[in-house]
């Protein structure tokens, strides 16, 4: 018996795809799956954070819908993928997050702008969020950089700690020991698969997403995703270097490597976010998990208006609208950290851990 119901049909499903094996080139999914002859809550909960959701083994089966064997992986790992956010989540009083995802960042993002901008004129004065300021420093005149990195700092660290902690009850659900040695070869291997977006692409030929026809749209948009967060976070990164080895305030020239990185990072989270919000709503509907719908797209959405509020900012820092920008994009980002660990963000970690686990698993035959 399995925890819950979802779980029980991934078992009943990967039992008629362990006779089958027709699909074991697809993806590391079956490839993971014939290690096994039978499936705990941890190990189903691997393979669904294995899957990719590309959709090839669901047009290639022989017993998908309408035959009577009902055989629809995607979208049931898809399921399962989701519910397993929920049972790692960390602390467990906020698991009930990840059922109403996009209400609940639409709310917190709502109210983390609201605060920065009512905060901006609280503690200064009421004039603080108009006026044109420029020069290094100008930010710190709405907000010091001593609250400004406190405030994120928390944020952050408490997020990363979240998310250490999920990782920590999945590694260990997934059959893998806690402090247990993990090799650098399996690490690597993780870390190129995941860049690469290697299983993303149906064997080969690409992901199936609207029709039977593969495309390779979705892993286009997910690179831009992906390494435009990255970029982001190397400008972040970089200036605070600037801040405390240099002594250099934000905000700094155009030509410099902060804003040339968040530039390339923000177009990124521009064109991938939009790209994948197209792709979503064209998606056949027989590979989604329809009830997590909301918090693919608040997630979608978070990394948009991230990345939208911060080249606004770039573009009329200038200007006499640089404060209520600064206080809208300072309110989104705050939003996006706190909110990490409890929405579609998690699925890019999760998804790392197992592909460093299937790596062991691989150099272990």
């Amino acid at each position: 018996m399995h925890g819950t119901s979802i779980l029980e049909e991934a078992d009943r499903l990967m039992t008629v795809c362990n006779s089958c094996r027709y699909c074991e080139g697809l993806c590391a999914v079956f490839p993971a799956m014939e290690m096994r002859r039978s499936f705990s809550d941890g190990d189903l909960n691997y393979l669904a954070n294995l899957c990719h959701g590309c959709g090839a083994c669901y047009t290639d089966c022989q017993f998908s819908p309408p035959h009577e064997f009902n055989v629809n992986v995607p979208r049931t790992l898809a399921i399962a993928r989701a519910e397993s956010y929920a049972a790692y989540a960390w602390p467990r009083a906020f698991s009930g997050l990840f059922a109403r995802n996009g209400l609940a960042i639409s709310i917190i993002t709502a109210l983390s702008v609201a605060a920065f901008i009512f905060g901006f004129a609280a503690f200064n004065d009421r004039q603080v969020l108009i006026g044109v300021r420029t020069g290094p420093g100008a930010f710190y005149a709405l907000m010091p950089h001593g609250a400004m990195a406190a405030l994120f700092g928390a944020a952050f660290l408490y997020a990363m700690i979240a998310l250490a902690m999920g990782i920590r009850a999945f590694w260990r659900d997934i059959g893998e020991p806690v402090g247990g040695h993990v090799d650098a070869g399996s690490l690597w291997q993780a870390i190129k698969d995941a860049g690469q977006l290697r299983y993303l692409d149906g064997g080969g030929v690409g992901c199936f997403n609207v029709d039977e026809r593969p495309s390779d749209l979705r892993k286009i948009f997910h690179h831009f995703t992906f390494y435009g967060f990255a970029f982001c976070f190397a400008a972040t990164c970089v200036a605070t270097l600037y801040h405390y080895l240099l002594g250099r305030e934000a905000p700094y020239p155009w030509w410099d490597l902060p804003v040339v990185l968040g530039t390339l990072g923000g177009i990124g989270l521009l064109v991938g976010p939009a790209g994948l919000f197209a792709e979503k709503w064209k998606r056949d509907p027989a590979l989604v998990d329809a009830e997590r719908t909301g918090m693919d797209t608040a997630f979608i959405a978070m990394l948009f208006l991230t990345s939208l509020t911060g080249i606004a900012l770039l573009l009329w820092r200038d200007t006499d609208a640089m404060g209520p920008l600064l206080a809208l994009h300072l309110g989104v980002v705050f939003s996006l950290f706190i909110t990490m660990p409890y929405g579609k963000f998690v699925h890019g970690v999760y998804r790392y851990v197992a592909l460093v686990r299937y790596a062991r698993e691989r150099q272990q035959i």
